[in-house]
């Protein structure tokens, strides 16, 4: 994971208040949390691989997390999943690890036990996030090549970084200071108009290639990478 970025957890329920309580549990635990209440909506979140755990309730509508898992592992996202669901049979839990998944959760559940499971599917997922995907936008994170529509796209490795930081977040705003720590390492080494000029180098480039809505500016607050399937999904406007 990048430095200074909280681990981004997808959390998938239809039961609102189940979702509430673990977006509050897991951000208290230092956690970044992403939020799905229905299987189309959690499959769009989940195929940009861009979170280290996916919280993947089994009976969802739309689409069950059964199909979800299966898709994301067909569609090549090797996010670590942990299934919750409230049925405990041996054969719904072997059906799960069969389809892909990396562990198996029975409500009603411990938060204690929960948040050693995510923990634990962290330290052993280092190597899951190393392709991004935004639409036509492919960010290859172990060669460093970034594609849009199969076409290489020609970055600085400062114009990189930036958009990792992006695109590892898709979907949820980056502010500047969050930028300049993670890109520059340092607040002090760098300014924030560094951040408008390469981001706007980055925009620029990805223009050229037809790319030019994926990184957008949230006036006053910072920088989005996204597209409108992904913003749809998420409610953003």
């Amino acid at each position: 994971m990048l430095c200074g970025v909280k681990p981004r957890v997808l959390v998938v329920d239809d039961e609102v208040g189940v979702r509430r309580a673990l977006e509050r549990g897991l951000t208290a635990e230092g956690m970044e949390v992403v939020t799905a209440a229905d299987g189309p909506t959690a499959l769009r979140v989940a195929l940009t691989g861009a979170f280290d755990v996916v919280l993947l309730d089994i009976m969802l509508p739309g689409l069950s997390g059964y199909r979800v898992l299966q898709r994301m592992r067909a569609d090549g996202v090797r996010t670590p999943v942990l299934m919750v669901s409230a049925k405990d049979g041996e054969i719904d839990q072997a059906d799960g690890l069969d389809l892909g998944a990396d562990g198996y959760l029975v409500k009603p559940f411990s938060f204690v036990v929960l948040v050693a499971q995510v923990r634990a599917l962290l330290r052993r997922g280092g190597g899951a996030r190393r392709k991004l995907t935004l639409g036509s936008l492919v960010i290859d994170r172990g060669l460093r090549e970034v594609s849009w529509g199969g076409q290489d796209v020609s970055l600085s490795p400062r114009e990189y970084a930036v958009l990792d930081v992006l695109a590892s977040r898709a979907g949820s705003v980056v502010t500047k200071d969050e930028l300049l720590r993670s890109v520059w390492g340092d607040e002090q080494a760098a300014t924030r108009n560094a951040v408008e000029v390469y981001v706007g180098y980055l925009r620029r480039k990805l223009e050229a290639v037809g790319g030019g809505e994926v990184v957008r500016t949230v006036r006053g607050h910072g920088y989005i990478a996204s597209t409108p399937d992904l913003d749809s999904a998420l409610g953003n406007k």
